[in-house]
Parts: C-alpha cells; sequence; structure tokens
C-alpha cells in the first residue's frame, strides 16, 4: 500500500503544497494532477493573473517614483549620496520586516480585500510625497510607500500562484514581469513628467493607484469565492518540509547570498546608474533616465522568460545560468564606453532579472505550505538587503565617487557560485513510504 501525507491526491494538489512522490510515480505539483480545468475556470484564472500583474505594475511605478525625483530632489534639499541612500532604506526596509510577517498572517488568516487596501496606502504615500517639503518628511513619505508594498506583495503572490493551474514559473513570471514593467517605466515617467514638472507633479500618480485598488477589488472577489470553494472540500494536513532543519538553514542562507549579489547590484543601479553616466559621460540627466528605462525595460523582459524556462528545465538551472552568466558582462561594464556600457547592462539586465521567479518557486517548495511566508521573506529581504546595499554604496560613493562605486559592485555575482550548496530536486520532496 502506498501512504501520502496530507490528505487526498487531488486535495494537496490543489493546495499547492509541493510534489507527492510515490515509488515509481512523480506526481508534477498543483492541478497538473487533477483533472483538465474546464475552459470558463482556466480564463478565469488567466484573467486573475493578468489582474495581479497590472496591480504590481501600478505598485512598483509609483514605488519608482521616488527614486525618480532623486534628482530633483538632490538639488532641492541639497542631499549627498547618503541621504538619497537613507530614503531607499526607509522605503525598502519597510517592506523587508513586514512582508514576511504579512506574508504569514496570510497563510493563516487570509483576507481578500488586503490587496486593495494596500494600494490604497500606496496612494496615501503618493500624497505625501507630492507635498513633502522636507527630508524628514520625504522619509515619512517613504515608509508609507513602504507599508503599503509589504502588505501588496505575499499576498499577490499567492493569488499568483492559486490561480496557476499548476505552472507555477509562468504564473510567478507573469506576476513578476508586471512589476518590473512598472519600474522600467518610472524614468519615462520621470523623463517626460517628473523632471520637467516638479515634485507636486507625482500627485497624478494617485489616479492610477485608484484604478490598481479597482482592480485589486476584482481580484478580491474571485479570491473570496476561491476560499469558500476551498473551505467546502476535506481538509489538508501540510506535507512536512522533506529537509532537515541545518539544510533548510543552509538554503536559506545561500537564497539569501543570492538575492544580496542580485538586489544590491539592481537597487545600486536604480538609485545611482543616473548619476553613474552623468559623471562619467557627461549626460544630461533625461537623456541618463533613458538609458536606466532601457536596463530595467531589460529586466522585465529577463523576468517574464526565467519563470517558464525554470518550468522547463528547473529552477536550479535558471539561477545557475542567470547569477553566474551576469557575472563577464558586470566586469566588463566599469571599462566600455558609453555604447558599450548600455549594451552590457542591457544583457546584465536580462540575465540576471531570470532567477527571481526561480528563486520564489524554489523556495516556496523548500517548505511546503506556507507560501505567503516564503514569498514574503523573499520580497522583503530582497528589497531590504538592496535598500541596505545602496544606503551603504551610498555613502562610500560620497568618499570614493559613483564611478569606483560600480567598480566594485561588478563583482558581486560571483556570489552566484554558491548556487552548488543547494538541495536538488530530489531532496525537496517527501519520501515514499510504502508498507
Amino acid at each position: 500500500m502506498v501512504v501520502a501525507y496530507g490528505g487526498s491526491i487531488a486535495s494537496a494538489s490543489r493546495a499547492g503544497y509541493g510534489c507527492i512522490k510515490f515509488r515509481h510515480l512523480d506526481l508534477p505539483d498543483m492541478d497538473a494532477v487533477s483533472a483538465k480545468p474546464a475552459p470558463l475556470v482556466q480564463k478565469t484564472s488567466l484573467n486573475i493573473i493578468l489582474a495581479v500583474s497590472a496591480a504590481h505594475l501600478i505598485n512598483d511605478l509609483i514605488q519608482f517614483l521616488l527614486p525618480a525625483l532623486y534628482p530633483v530632489l538632490k538639488t532641492n534639499y541639497d542631499l549627498d549620496y547618503f541621504q538619497i541612500g537613507l530614503l531607499t532604506l526607509a522605503q525598502q526596509i519597510t517592506a523587508c520586516v513586514l512582508q514576511p510577517v504579512m506574508g504569514l498572517y496570510g497563510d493563516v488568516r487570509p483576507k481578500p480585500y488586503i490587496l486593495a487596501v494596500s494600494l490604497a496606502i500606496v496612494a496615501a504615500g503618493v500624497l505625501l510625497l507630492a507635498t513633502a517639503n522636507s527630508f524628514p518628511l520625504l522619509v515619512v513619505a517613504a515608509i508609507v510607500l513602504g507599508i503599503g508594498s509589504a502588505l501588496f506583495h505575499p499576498e499577490a503572490s499567492r493569488v499568483a500562484r492559486l490561480a496557476s493551474g499548476g505552472r507555477l514559473g509562468l504564473a510567478q513570471s507573469a506576476f513578476q514581469v508586471g512589476g518590473n514593467a512598472g519600474t522600467a517605466i518610472g524614468p519615462l515617467a520621470a523623463a517626460l513628467i517628473v523632471l520637467p514638472l516638479g515634485q507636486m507633479s507625482t500627485i497624478w500618480f494617485g489616479l492610477a493607484a485608484v484604478l490598481g485598488i479597482m482592480v485589486l477589488t476584482y481580484v478580491g472577489r474571485w479570491y473570496a469565492a476561491h476560499q469558500r470553494e476551498a473551505a467546502s472540500r476535506p481538509a489538508v494536513v501540510p506535507l512536512r518540509p522533506a529537509l532537515s532543519r541545518n539544510r533548510l538553514i543552509v538554503a536559506f542562507s545561500v537564497i539569501g547570498a543570492l538575492l544580496l549579489s542580485k538586489y544590491v547590484y539592481i537597487e545600486t543601479f536604480k538609485s545611482y546608474y543616473t548619476f553613474y553616466l552623468i559623471e562619467k559621460f557627461a549626460l544630461p540627466v533625461q537623456d541618463a533616465q533613458f538609458f536606466l528605462f532601457l536596463f530595467l525595460g531589460s529586466i522585465a523582459v529577463g523576468t517574464f522568460f526565467g519563470g517558464p524556462v525554470g518550468d522547463r528545465f528547473g529552477r536550479l538551472a535558471v539561477i545557475w545560468g542567470s547569477i553566474v552568466g551576469a557575472l563577464p558582462f558586470t566586469l566588463l561594464i566599469p571599462y566600455a564606453n558609453l555604447w558599450g556600457t548600455v549594451a552590457l547592462t542591457i544583457a546584465v539586465g536580462l540575465i540576471l532579472s531570470s532567477a527571481f521567479s526561480a528563486i520564489v518557486v524554489y523556495a516556496q517548495e523548500l517548505v511546503p505550505g506556507k507560501v505567503g511566508m516564503v514569498a514574503g521573506f523573499v520580497f522583503g529581504f530582497a528589497f531590504g538587503i538592496g535598500a541596505i546595499g545602496a544606503a551603504v554604496l551610498g555613502a562610500l560613493a560620497d568618499q570614493i565617487g559613483i564611478v569606483a562605486v560600480f567598480g566594485l559592485c561588478a563583482f558581486l555575482p560571483f556570489l552566484g557560485f554558491l548556487t552548488i550548496f543547494l538541495p536538488k530536486h530530489a531532496e525537496l520532496h517527501m519520501k515514499e513510504a510504502v508498507a
């Protein structure tokens, strides 16, 4: 007799608690083991994935308004690089601390309409950012924006997973690419709207937040219906992690190092790339913002392809290729001319960004049944470590110059070699039990 943990096969699959391994038979995750969904259900699921992706675009576009304003704020308030780094830190460290907490709370007590609330808080942050007239008030605005982001990401990631139909990498990539697209549009919004019209112009982006609230209210209704349906099914006992506690500690330590290498590099570019181009190549601010848009746009494209490739070839393959694969390009950037720098940074964005969706899904497979908590940890740690790194490197730039700082950042992808210590696919699943 074959024994599986966690109740019925179909129930465990629908709950998204990972792969249940039997002798001579590996069943794929989630809905892939159940009957093919009816077309209407599949269409609804795709609508939800696109909706949370669109809301992610709105959230991350608004979140980027703060770094987009850095050239204006630096001049208007006579800020140094360290103070700019502190603004990034205030915005991101809030998300770092709150996201795992909110993710864990959502695992225990999911609230379908918390996503709409998160965009309402973001709208309040936009209002504060537009009207702030001192550095302390800018810090407050950054914190409020961070709180809204912290509420949004774990729950939105959970909804994307619930609507995935078993294609976890694709759903996570589609969700994530919305955020990357929003971040990429940020420099264009800065060049066309924020920089010409000034700080007060950011208030108009509050209308985008209102649109996001409407979209997420629709998602909340779907989520509530999904909860009611799930409540009518037999209770499911979550699978126990297949790895020992020490092995999990090692695995999450490595994931933390990989996120450090990726997000310190990306946050440094988001905060200081325009200053790097201005200082090294004497570019106008608006031209530098356009090149930042190209870098961030390449991140959006790379993110989209990373998830499906992970579904096809495995998460570890994508993680290896993404972070280590970016290393030759990052090492060349400090020695390149303007167009060489642009080409190399686009290559780095495409390659480096492909790992994130794979890291999220891989981390969720490490701890079955804790989808929100793990997503909150990954998003929160990524934001937090990126912000801390940006603040530290901003202080260093005040001493040695921003060009020298970018030369040091080139070595961060060396941390990708730590991937060798991550558990292989076979270790992530329950051992078959045979009676």
